[in-house]
């Protein structure tokens, strides 16, 4: 894996910043395809899934390991937490908004000021780098992958998914399948509940990215693209809600993005990272409404 150097900025323009992380950001988007790196990057994305696609990378390259990160003073201030001395920051991207006054008045003689976005080098830091104040929870909320939680995911991925699911039969090898004709998603019956939950996630993942309605027609994607992304987006998820998903395998990503620009193997990080966030986004607010649920019904059998 690409390994970020923390270069020193000191004396530095932003421009100049920003141009040298960009250019590890690009480097690293290459090296990020090896099977090892793919993983940690994933794992990453998993924890981040609401951070840009440049951002994500950016934390992986420098703090593979990473849980939560903040800046320093939302660290104080937010959490009562310390960044502790000595620790080297994560260097990220952060848009930043600026004024800029225009050569003409407005109607009532006041200088006219036109507001624009740029971006701007910020430094952030991981939980473990801080001391303080305990939190809640650090990162996402798990499931770990405890059978006693496979309802509550299985009904979430039931109710988010805009078509069907079906379980059946099914002869062969594949565990599961997305009909695009049928507006349908099948899965393999008789299989082990973390199996289940995995297949279900990789088919949806097929049906948000891959259905024709949902095709960029200028970019079109070959087969072994659509399964590499599927399996990211399942293997993302997987991640973020602790279910043990070791037996993927990623020795083949490798060979599927030999030969393929930096363009094009960003345009497949981005599906996968946009994919994966609205799919957790949605899996999150079902579990929240039948943790709702649940209490309500339990405030309502203490009551009689």
């Amino acid at each position: 894996m690409a390994v970020f150097t923390g270069n020193n900025y000191k004396g530095k323009s932003q421009k100049e910043r920003i141009q040298e992380i960009t250019e590890q950001l690009e480097a690293g988007v290459i090296a990020v395809f090896e099977s090892d790196a793919y993983k940690a990057y994933l794992k990453c994305m998993s924890k981040f899934h609401n951070y840009s696609l440049n951002n994500t990378l950016l934390i992986a390259l420098q703090r593979p390991d990473a849980s939560l990160v903040a800046g320093y003073n939302a660290w104080k201030k937010d959490h009562g937490r310390q960044v502790r001395k000595g620790e080297k920051g994560i260097k990220i991207i952060a848009p930043c908004k600026y004024k800029v006054e225009l050569d003409e008045k407005d109607d009532d003689g006041n200088q006219k000021v036109a507001e624009y976005t740029g971006f701007k080098v910020a430094t952030v830091f991981d939980y473990s780098q801080t001391e303080g104040r305990e939190l809640p929870s650090v990162g996402v909320n798990e499931l770990t992958g405890d059978v006693s939680d496979y309802r509550k995911l299985f009904n979430a991925l039931t109710e988010i998914c805009p078509v069907q699911i079906y379980s059946e039969d099914i002869e062969g090898g594949a565990k599961g399948y997305y009909s695009d004709a049928d507006r349908k998603i099948v899965i393999k019956s008789g299989m082990s509940q973390l199996q289940t939950i995995k297949t279900m996630i990789h088919e949806m993942a097929h049906e948000k990215l891959h259905a024709k309605e949902n095709l960029d027609k200028d970019h079109p994607v070959d087969r072994r693209t659509k399964e590499v992304e599927a399996e990211s987006v399942a293997y993302t998820i997987c991640q973020h809600y602790g279910l043990d998903s070791s037996d993927y395998s990623f020795t083949y990503v490798a060979g599927w993005s030999s030969g393929k620009d930096t363009k094009e193997l960003k345009a497949s990080l981005e599906r996968i990272r946009s994919a994966a966030d609205d799919m957790i986004t949605g899996i999150d607010k079902s579990l929240e409404k039948q943790a709702k649920r649940e209490t309500q019904r339990i405030s309502r059998d203490d009551a009689r």
